[in-house]
């Protein structure tokens, strides 16, 4: 189903907002002039996720050069801080989240877009077109990527 949800000159680049859609609540993201939609439901336990902080991932081209980057957007759900990139929906375990104990480490691979360790929930999103200055979302069902699965438990 196509819903128009907003006019798309009502968010500036990096606001976001959350609207109802029928029973389902979504974020709205804009980043940059790309728009991007993300049910307001944290995988992990239920949270309102799109009502935590939002943010650019840091990232670090070269030991002491660290920067913001804009086209690569964080949303953390407010109820125990899961990250997820509101481009993919995919959960990231962030580089400050140390564990209240130490275990034997291991070599993981990183998602070389975010420099992160991809977790193992994944956030529904949907595609996002805007139509005559109206932002338009398709909450058609459709198959997740190859590369994102469900949580294994």
């Amino acid at each position: 189903m196509r819903i128009a949800v907003m006019g798309a000159d009502e968010l500036a680049p990096g606001e976001h907002r959350v609207v109802q859609v029928g029973r389902r609540s979504i974020g709205i993201f804009r980043v940059g002039d790309r728009y991007h939609a993300l049910a307001d439901h944290c995988p992990h336990q239920g949270g309102p996720l799109c009502r935590g902080r939002v943010a650019p991932v840091a990232v670090a081209p070269a030991p002491g050069e660290v920067a913001l980057d804009p086209d690569r957007v964080f949303v953390a759900c407010p109820w125990h801080g899961w990250e997820y990139d509101v481009t993919t929906g995919r959960s990231y375990v962030g580089p400050g989240d140390a564990p209240a104990r130490s275990f034997p480490a291991e070599v993981v691979a990183v998602d070389p877009r975010t420099g992160r360790v991809p977790g193992p929930y994944v956030a529904d999103t949907f595609d996002v077109s805007v139509e005559n200055h109206v932002v338009v979302v398709d909450t058609t069902a459709r198959p997740r990527p190859d590369d994102v699965q469900e949580d294994p438990a």
